[in-house]
């Protein structure tokens, strides 16, 4: 299990020692939640930038790129140019599936690794023709555009449907979940399938940053 530490939740006035103490901490990624205002009612397009410029000159520690936007191409430009590990896209931004192919197809002719997401209520089978072009899935596990919510437990099945069906077809797709994920669930969702989670406000608000990413990926 690999943990994608969120930083949405992290004080700008703190921020220099919070990023040195989660790349110390042990996590794989720092997972970059982009929002436009439109596609969720958060908008935190102006502070990503930000921080993404920041990781991108301090650590070596790859980025977890998550779009929640609806002029999803002008994002994906704007973040190719960090060099992240992965782009994020979600499936409901998409007028239809040939959009989404486009997107996926520019991000991978940039030497960048793709992901699509999918909310709470799109059902898992709606993107079963698209997994083979991908490298990742991430299921939202909270409604998106918020931190500190509560995991949605009806999307632990959606991650076992997900797994079973990529086993099935002998893809080669990680499972990434992300949303109200914690030290009581995270053996759950591990078991469901999951090989990567997003860590937000329950790893930014621990007292001890190493502690709580050792006890994620042990549960």
């Amino acid at each position: 299990m690999e943990v994608s530490a969120s930083i949405l939740s992290v004080k700008k006035e703190n921020c220099i020692k919070t990023f040195y103490n989660l790349e110390t901490s042990g996590i794989d990624y720092f997972h970059i939640d982009v929002m436009d205002g439109e596609f969720v009612e958060n908008n935190t397009t102006s502070l990503m930038t930000e921080y993404t410029e920041y990781l991108n000159t301090i650590t070596n520690i790859p980025l977890d790129v998550h779009l929640m936007v609806k002029d999803v191409m002008s994002y994906i430009k704007s973040y190719l140019i960090f060099e992240p590990r992965n782009i994020t896209v979600h499936y409901e931004s998409a007028n239809n599936e040939e959009e989404l192919k486009e997107w996926i197809d520019y991000i991978k002719k940039n030497n960048c690794k793709v992901g699509v997401s999918i909310k709470p209520n799109t059902e898992v089978e709606k993107i079963y023709s698209i997994l083979p072009f991908i490298h990742t899935v991430l299921v939202m596990t909270v409604e998106p555009g918020k931190g500190g919510q509560k995991l949605i437990p009806e999307t632990i099945e959606k991650i076992k449907t997900l797994k079973e069906y990529i086993n099935k077809n002998e893809l080669e797709v990680d499972i990434e979940a992300d949303g109200g994920i914690n030290e009581d669930n995270v053996e759950e969702l591990k078991n469901a399938g999951c090989d990567i989670v997003v860590a937000g406000t329950s790893l930014i608000s621990s007292e001890n940053y190493k502690e709580t990413v050792e006890k994620l990926k042990r549960e």
